[in-house]
């Protein structure tokens, strides 16, 4: 079997920049071009084969047809990883991802767990990680109607590798 060479989906992104095309050499006419899912089956960002004998279907029907290209460890036959690359030039909006016990009862999918590598950062830049101190639903709801979430937040600095 040949290497399947991917086709990534792209997102535009309110907070996306132009990197991932002007550096990064990514063919997709957004702008912003925020983000690219390389490696992804997602239904809302599907790879497509770009070469050989499925050139042109998604990653997800090749291996829904051949669920033995994932191996032996992979659980449902669904591929668990979805590899991004983000041009973040303005903040993100704050994410809550669920598990997946959770997202599976409540949004029919997996949940989410994030490992981030940076390639690039500017300086200062940072990513949230969770929170400062426990917060109660009534403190973030607080917190979200006076505009003030940020105060609980944990800011962990990141800089290139």
């Amino acid at each position: 079997m040949e290497i399947l060479k991917l086709i990534p989906a792209g997102k535009n992104y309110l907070w996306g920049g132009t990197r991932l095309r002007d550096e990064y050499g990514k063919k997709i006419d957004l702008t912003p071009l925020a983000e690219t899912w390389e490696c992804s089956v997602h239904p809302d960002g599907p790879s497509h084969i770009m070469n050989g004998e499925f050139k042109g279907r998604t990653l997800a029907e090749v291996l829904a047809q051949h669920p033995e290209y994932l191996g032996t460890k992979v659980k449902n036959g669904e591929l668990p990883v979805l590899v991004k690359l983000i041009d973040a030039k303005k903040a993100l909006s704050v994410q809550v991802h669920p598990d997946d016990e959770y997202a599976r009862v409540y949004e029919h999918q997996n949940g989410k767990t994030e490992m981030w590598y940076v390639i690039d950062a500017n300086e200062g830049a940072s990513l949230i990680y969770g929170f400062q101190h426990k917060v109660t639903p009534e403190i973030l709801k607080e917190a979200v109607d006076t505009g003030t979430l940020d105060k609980h937040l944990q800011k962990v600095g990141v800089h290139r590798g």
